[in-house]
């Protein structure tokens, strides 16, 4: 007895229409009666569908329904999400800020821990923080500053306005051992000790720039 084409079309229709992702001919075999001619439904449902919003492809060897491409905008959908800095990262941020020029090094020296490469790139990417100038020391260790975004996130005029150093000592973000003659930096210029960037300078960030930090202690 032969099967109505016109049927099977529909009941493959049906499968693809419903299922959760894409079914292959096995996968479709094994619900439909048997004999039924599937490639052949396959092939009179793309001709069907064949420049309607919504189009039959193969995916792996698999079939599914799929917006077409030209219309894959209309499934877009814009929104600002406020990217959350981890609690290393806000430290890290608060160590730059007040003791910019800064390296690596001495954020691990008044933090107390070592500092994650994707602490840093977080506040990189994020226009917080410069890479500013080389450390005249050896190694020639990259300095970091804050940007004019840092400014302007925190509603800050300038430097000036920061919170007080006595408010940050007793946070423990800064050094206890600051200098008598400690003032606040100015990010524009090039300490006595620092040179400008090599060419070629840029930073190298990881891939996941939010995820849990593990330097978080």
């Amino acid at each position: 007895m032969s099967l109505d084409p016109a049927r099977t079309e529909r009941e493959v229709e049906a499968l693809l229409f419903a299922a959760a992702g894409p079914l292959s001919l096995e996968d479709l075999g094994r619900r439909l009666p048997e004999g039924a001619d599937i490639a052949t439904a396959i092939a009179a449902l793309q001709d069907r569908y064949a420049g309607r919003g919504v189009e039959l492809a193969c995916v792996a060897g698999r079939w599914r329904f799929q917006t077409s491409a030209d219309l894959a905008w209309l499934m877009t959908e814009e929104r600002d999400e406020p990217r959350r800095l981890s609690k290393a990262a806000q430290e890290t941020l608060a160590i730059i800020a007040y003791h910019q020029p800064v390296t690596r090094a001495e954020i691990e020296a008044v933090r107390g821990v070592q500092a994650s490469k994707g602490t840093l790139d977080v506040l990189l990417e994020l226009g917080l923080v410069r890479m500013r100038g080389r450390r005249r020391t050896p190694g020639r260790p990259v300095t970091f500053g804050t940007t004019e975004a840092f400014l302007e996130h925190y509603g800050l005029a300038s430097l000036a306005d920061l919170p007080g150093a006595a408010e940050m000592k007793a946070a423990g973000l800064l050094s206890l051992d600051l200098p008598a003659d400690f003032a606040v930096p100015n990010p524009d210029e090039l300490a006595p000790n620092e040179d400008p960037l090599d060419a070629g300078d840029t930073p190298q960030f990881h891939i996941d720039f939010l995820g849990e930090e593990q330097d978080e202690a």
